[in-house]
């Protein structure tokens, strides 16, 4: 197998840093997001002690568990997306570009229904902003130089 080429002879861009960071920091809260409907159906002390549905719907247990599987799952899209991040795969630049666009679309759907959740906010932001600085975009092949030749 042939060893990839590294795109950039320098050291890492900071815009590049700065967007790890931010992931990871979305990914912390995420964490959290797992955890706050459990604890408030008192998962870890009781354990899962009723039906998830009832009726056709899902009881409060059975959202709580929902709420929490969509967020481990997102958690764990955002570990894939981080490794590919760092190692500078382009997949990962347009997979972390539609996402937090995505994110701010709902997080500012949240804000205007008086449930702002500020910190995913301006995570997104300083992601968007940090992703499309140029050095970024020519590490990751999205943007090229005129003179540059096509890979």
């Amino acid at each position: 197998m042939q060893k990839r080429k590294k795109r950039w002879t320098r050291k890492r861009p900071p815009a590049v840093t700065v967007v790890a960071v931010g992931i990871v920091v979305l990914f912390l809260i995420r964490v959290y997001q797992v955890v706050v409907p459990l604890l408030a159906q008192q998962v870890f002390r009781n354990g899962l002690s009723g039906p998830l549905f009832a009726h056709g719907w899902l009881t409060p247990l059975g959202n709580a568990v929902m709420i929490s599987a969509g967020y481990l799952l997102l958690s764990l899209a955002g570990i894939v997306v981080l490794i590919g991040f760092l190692r500078v795969r382009r997949w990962s630049w347009v997979v972390l570009m539609t996402w937090t666009a995505m994110s701010l679309v709902i997080s500012l759907i949240n804000y205007f229904y008086s449930q702002p959740n500020y910190i995913v906010m301006a995570s997104d932001t300083i992601i968007a902003f940090a992703l499309n600085q140029s050095d970024v975009q020519r590490i990751f092949g999205i943007r090229m130089d005129q003179d540059e030749p096509r890979k």
